[in-house]
């Protein structure tokens, strides 16, 4: 590795010491790629149609994103004015974070959990509260409300939780935000709600009327298969999405993207198809992971988590020699995304192998 030239100009010092956001590795031409919780099926027909005929390239998109506001308003059975579309949901996270905390501010989330998180509060220029998840990957809610101090000003909630798979339910949920100051920004981060199965699992959207600081995010990357042409929605209080809409770089959300992202709207019945196969695959995968003697969370998301612990980087490699690409986050665990299905029979030879070298007593495998 070669190292920096050093800095010609200066920068703040807490930005020059946080790494970039890395993708997973890309795998070999035969290989698969489950590192990056993508959707595995190609865009409809429909969406491609919709794509090529958005070809005023030459023009600005509509900055309010007017037409695909208006409709997901009318889903939710909200005023237009509840709802922001950004450059995807971490986008939308940064903004509401950069409109809520600044210098002496602090920004409260579980951990592990999205590893943007850390990055964005540094950008701006807020301190993390990270609180460690329970044994088994859940949020341990309770912990987090007992961590709020006069200095909170967001707390990101996130679920079903990336990467551990794991979701937060309606009961603790609702627990949870009596506890919590109702001046505090509380995101709760759906990234990947499309894929719940579980009927406990908390939806936020339902409770944006009895809570003015909730703001609940979601994204057309990942069900909605859209993830390279960035677009996702927020909704909430009309008053902090314009704070956060001001937090925005302008013109950031393409032209292209609300196109797709309508078109989307328009196929959510043949793509909630397609959803539902994935968490049946989701499934079936972490039973036969189970099977083998893997110690692993209730899978909600697309993807399954491997407490891997010391031994996670060694894991990682031996998938990608394998021809997998997976998410690797030394030192707890390994995340898969679940992939075409051609993947699942190469994930398992391989993880069956690595079951087997992890010792006794170790966290991610099972007992007897």
């Amino acid at each position: 590795m070669t190292t920096p030239e050093p800095l010609p100009v200066k920068v703040r010092p807490e930005i020059a010491a946080t790494a970039a956001y890395a993708q997973g590795r890309t795998p070999s031409a035969d290989g698969f790629k489950l590192s990056s919780n993508e959707n595995p099926y190609a865009p409809l027909p429909g969406v491609l149609a919709a794509v090529a005929a958005a070809s005023a390239l030459n023009r600005y998109p509509d900055a309010q994103a007017t037409a695909l506001r208006a409709r997901l308003a009318e889903r939710f059975d909200v005023a237009i004015e509840r709802v922001l579309v950004g450059s995807g949901s971490v986008a939308l996270l940064a903004q509401f974070i950069s409109a809520a905390a600044g210098a002496g501010d602090e920004v409260l989330y579980a951990w592990r959990s999205f590893e943007a998180y850390p990055g964005l509060v540094t950008v701006a220029g807020a301190t993390s509260v990270r609180v460690p998840v329970l044994a088994d990957g859940r949020h341990d809610l309770p912990a987090m409300a007992a961590a709020v101090t006069e200095r909170t000003r967001v707390i990101i909630v996130c679920t079903p939780n990336n990467p551990t798979s794991t979701i937060v339910t309606k009961d603790e949920f609702a627990t949870f935000m009596a506890a919590v100051p109702s001046d505090v920004l509380v995101l709760l981060d759906e990234a990947y709600g499309e894929f719940e199965t579980d009927a406990d699992a908390v939806d936020g959207t339902p409770l944006l009327a009895d809570h003015r600081n909730l703001v609940v995010l979601r994204t057309f990357s990942k069900a909605y298969g859209l993830a390279a042409l960035r677009i996702g929605y927020a909704v909430g209080h009309p008053a902090i999405l314009a704070a956060a809409h001001s937090a925005a770089i302008p013109l950031s959300v393409t032209e292209v993207a609300q196109a797709a992202a309508l078109a989307s709207i328009d196929l959510e019945e043949e793509l909630m198809e397609r959803v539902a196969r994935i968490a049946l695959q989701r499934d079936h995968t972490r039973q036969a992971l189970l099977e083998q003697g893997w110690n692993i969370p209730e899978a909600q998301g697309n993807f399954v988590w491997l407490p891997t612990g010391e031994a996670t980087n060694a894991a990682a490699d031996a998938f990608f020699d394998a021809g997998l690409s997976v998410r690797p986050f030394h030192p707890d665990g390994i995340r898969v995304s679940i992939g075409e299905p051609e993947s699942v029979e190469k994930l398992l030879k391989i993880s069956q192998e690595i079951v087997r070298t992890l010792p006794n007593g170790h966290p991610g495998k099972r007992l007897g």
